[in-house]
């Protein structure tokens, strides 16, 4: 994990990729495709980018109408943008028809740092999941970015890609292979399981690593895929382990956190705690002072692993 790429690199070269690959895969940006990465495809490809200007919404419904056509559109912009200002057509004009549109939104979370609160999308997860039909994708480092970003393309129907601004380190390797709807174990343990998705899963097995040297041998299942949820491997978890913690950099309400919980409680309630945004906004700083400062941290994932292991021998 030497290397650090920022997901929305990937999904720059990505999208070069698919162009040479799929005749049909356009992109469409909202005058942010140096941020976005975008640029490299619209210098490629400029018969099939559009550069729609700072108007999110009529971007979506573009969007839409090409994928009417047969187009696999990709719509990019900074994730409080897509989510927020276009929220309307994302739902009426993409979710309720369940066209295929994919919505690859950078800049996600408070890693987003000094551009602060107003910039720092940490409900997007939840505004995206709620919608009827959509798949929701977070990717934890570029190679799973780049793989999650062609299954997107050979999905059919509207799905949503969240991407982060900051390089992160590279956890998988080329041979990975991430299927859309299937979570990744990717430590075994029966003391605890800690269920981790995008920039939280590095820290997840740090945690994990650092606990198990304490003699507590934990799980680690990687979710990519916040919807559909792969429901099964979490029930495995709550009967096999008996204690969960869920980590993501992201509001714990509607998001990660609520999306296991609502299996959990319905399957085999256990102990939980929650690794995540307390319904607080973002604010100004680095993303290492923001990570602390919302207990987004490997220290916070021990500590809450150490409290439902407590639960669960009481």
């Amino acid at each position: 994990m030497s290397d650090r790429i920022a997901t929305r690199e990937a999904y720059g070269n990505a999208l070069i990729k698919l162009g040479e690959s799929n005749p049909n895969v356009v992109v469409l940006d909202a005058d942010l495709s140096k941020s976005t990465k975008t640029a490299g495809f619209s210098k490629k490809f400029p018969e099939r980018f559009f550069q729609m200007g700072i108007a999110e919404a009529d971007m979506m419904a573009t969007a839409a109408g090409l994928a009417i056509t047969g187009k696999i559109p990709f719509a990019s912009t900074f994730a409080i943008f897509a989510t927020g200002r276009a929220y309307d057509q994302i739902r009426n004009s993409i979710g309720y028809p369940g066209l295929n549109v994919k919505i690859a939104a950078t800049h996600a979370g408070p890693t987003v740092g000094e551009d602060g609160g107003s910039h720092q999308s940490i409900e997007d997860l939840t505004l995206m999941r709620v919608i009827p039909g959509m798949t929701v994708l977070n990717p934890a480092d570029a190679v799973e970015a780049e793989k999650l970003i062609f299954a997107a393309a050979e999905h059919n129907g509207p799905v949503y890609i969240r991407l982060g601004r900051e390089p992160l380190p590279v956890i998988f390797d080329n041979n990975y292979k991430p299927e859309i709807g299937k979570a990744v174990r990717l430590r075994e343990g029966k003391a605890a399981t800690i269920i981790a998705t995008g920039i939280m899963l590095e820290k997840a097995l740090q945690a994990a690593d650092i606990l198990n040297q304490k003699g507590q041998v934990v799980r680690v299942i990687n979710i990519h895929t916040i919807k559909p949820l792969d429901s099964a491997e979490i029930i495995k978890a709550a009967w096999e382990t008996g204690a969960i913690v869920t980590a993501e950099e992201h509001s714990v309400i509607g998001g990660l956190a609520s999306a296991v919980a609502e299996v959990v409680v319905q399957n085999h309630p256990v102990p939980m705690e929650f690794i995540g945004m307390k319904d607080r906004f973002g604010q100004s700083g680095t993303p290492a002072e923001l990570l602390v400062e919302y207990g987004l941290t490997m220290e916070c994932i021990i500590s809450a692993v150490e409290k439902v292991m407590a639960q669960k021998n009481s």
